[in-house]
């Protein structure tokens, strides 16, 4: 279908004060990049575009003004929401103590036809669809086009709980096409229709806007188990938000913490208290809108959430439109997870167990056979002078995989943590699980695997053990430690011939703290500064005065 915007834009200028409305046709500006216009008492009237912010008027905005305002509008509702009849605009209030208005956001409220085709094929497959999104990247558009188009084969209702999908007014506007719509006369009180609407309206299709307390997530799960598809929105940009949001996370299944059987946790390679899901998910599928033209979709929300509890995410589905209306859709693999992160099976990487160049070693049975990685398998080779590093598989048991993973991501060493142990080349395990010898490790022992056993669950030791086995120490021509080495000891000669602080290239932290090592050892002042990845070392000759 071809897209189509309505905007009423003349609407929402008449009831704005008439110097202000020149300014905006002064700019010249595309009306389809103005998103609102701001008035606060005191401050200068301000538009607000697509790509920047404008002031409209030098003068400041008076009382009289909002005034002007006010008196051409609809009653504000309990939320401090009014609108204009029969356009999608939204005027909303900010008071004072006193519960005078003194501030006023001016929205501008579009219809945009043929925007829902990038997800047509997953709502008219009768999916409960739950959309997620910064505010202004489009949320309430996608609603709205779900709900006409559904329309024309469905029975649809829509609870519009601040009239922003159908329109201000007594009579919805023509954006929601047949769709039926139920307003709610208080925030409060959403839940609560949503439950009428089933009951009273015989819906196929309920849609609801901004579900954000728990009675609403209750009533949306009430309404997906009596079999009515729902198609919704929720506060939160992705899946991590409402996992984390104790209000929310009922709507995709909630979580919990679980204590498994020993038997169970050896088998994951976790702690016996994990986190689980609750619940099946209320939505089963989930759309995180990154852009107006770009959509991450998790079609399977049950799986999407097991797999970051148990941190292995499971890949998304992204979904794109180009400048000629063309959707390309590709699969993408999750940079990040939440379960470890989060108290599932939360351990950290530390040293190996037969460490070499004269480390500490553990007490570990007599019996155990010398395996060391060099023997079995090398992920660091020399070709031509130049060092090589190939793929090293991993069986983590009892530590945490996206730490591990994380790490060797920043160290730039390639890894890949396996979930058969006899495709692995290295076993890495804690001490204390080392010590109990379960059968896994025995296992491993016996089919000749490499074992790592690593201290303490700290960063710096995981850095400490990838930086050991791919011998990031070796010094080759081109080499990043080397080149980072070489600067910081450049930088500690120029220091101690008089210069106040120099600061150092941006390195990772493993490579950082190598330069810290090199500073104290010549008896100077170092500190770390910036964000990742432009962090960086500054030595001092002195300590730097605090500011």
């Amino acid at each position: 279908m071809e897209r189509r915007i309505t905007d009423d834009l003349d609407r929402l200028k008449s009831v704005l004060p008439e110097k202000l409305v020149q300014a905006l046709v002064a700019l010249k500006r595309k009306d389809d990049d103005l998103l609102e216009v701001i008035l606060d008492q005191g401050r200068v009237p301000t538009a607000r575009f697509v790509e920047d912010e404008v002031v409209l008027d030098q003068h400041e905005v008076t009382a009289e003004m909002i005034a002007y305002v006010t008196e051409r509008l609809g009653d504000f509702d309990e939320d401090n929401r009014a609108g204009l009849e029969r356009t999608l605009h939204r005027i909303s209030a900010i008071r004072n103590r006193r519960g005078h208005i003194v501030g006023l956001t001016c929205r501008v409220g579009r219809a945009v036809y043929g925007t829902i085709d990038i997800l047509q094929d997953i709502i008219e497959a009768g999916n409960n669809v739950l959309l997620l999104g910064p505010p202004g990247v489009g949320k309430t558009t996608l609603l709205r086009e779900a709900a006409r188009v559904l329309a024309d084969s469905r029975r649809v209702v829509i609870v519009d709980t601040s009239n922003e999908i159908g329109g201000d007014g007594d009579v919805p506007h023509p954006a929601i096409g047949r769709a039926r719509r139920m307003q709610v006369a208080t925030p409060l009180m959403q839940h609560e229709v949503m439950i009428e609407a089933v009951e009273n309206h015989n819906p196929e299709t309920i849609v609801i806007d901004e579900i954000g307390r728990e009675l609403e997530a209750k009533a949306a799960r009430t309404i997906a188990e009596r079999g009515v598809q729902l198609i919704g929105t929720a506060h939160g940009n992705s899946l991590d938000n409402l996992l984390l949001n104790p209000t929310l996370s009922d709507l995709v299944g909630g979580i919990e913490s679980v204590t498994l059987s020993d038997e169970e946790a050896r088998r994951r390679g976790t702690q016996k208290t994990v986190l689980e899901r609750r619940a099946p998910p209320t939505f089963n599928v989930l759309v995180e809108i990154q852009t107006r033209n770009r959509l991450a979709v998790l079609d399977d929300v049950a799986a999407a959430v097991d797999g970051k509890l148990r941190g292995r995410p499971l890949p998304v589905e992204i979904r794109q439109r180009n400048d000629n209306g063309e959707i390309s859709i590709e699969t993408a693999q999750p940079e990040h997870t939440f379960g470890e992160r989060n108290g599932a099976g939360r351990h950290s990487l530390g040293r190996k167990a037969e460490p070499r160049r004269g480390r500490e070693r553990y007490d570990e049975p007599a019996e155990r056979p010398d395996y060391d990685l060099a023997e079995s398998f090398s992920p660091v080779t020399q070709a031509n002078g130049r060092w090589q590093r190939q793929t090293l598989h991993v069986f983590a048991y009892g530590v945490a995989r996206n730490r591990l993973s994380d790490v060797a991501k920043q160290l730039k060493v390639p890894i890949e943590v396996v979930d058969d142990l006899e495709a692995a080349q290295a076993l890495v395990t804690l001490k204390n699980y080392y010590r109990r010898r379960p059968r896994l490790i025995v296992d491993a022992e016996r089919m000749g695997k490499s074992i790592y056993v690593l201290r303490a669950n700290t960063l710096t030791q995981i850095e400490d053990f990838l930086a050991d086995i791919f011998q990031l120490h070796a010094i080759e021509p081109d080499d990043p430690v080397d080149a980072a080495i070489r600067e910081a000891e450049d930088a500690i000669r120029r220091i101690q011939s008089g210069a106040r602080s120099i600061d150092l290239t941006p390195q990772n932290s493993y490579i950082r703290r190598k330069q810290h090592d090199l500073a104290r050892a010549a008896h100077l002042v170092s500190h770390s500064y910036g964000n990742e990845p432009h962090r960086r070392v500054r030595i001092f000759r002195d300590e730097p005065l605090s500011s």
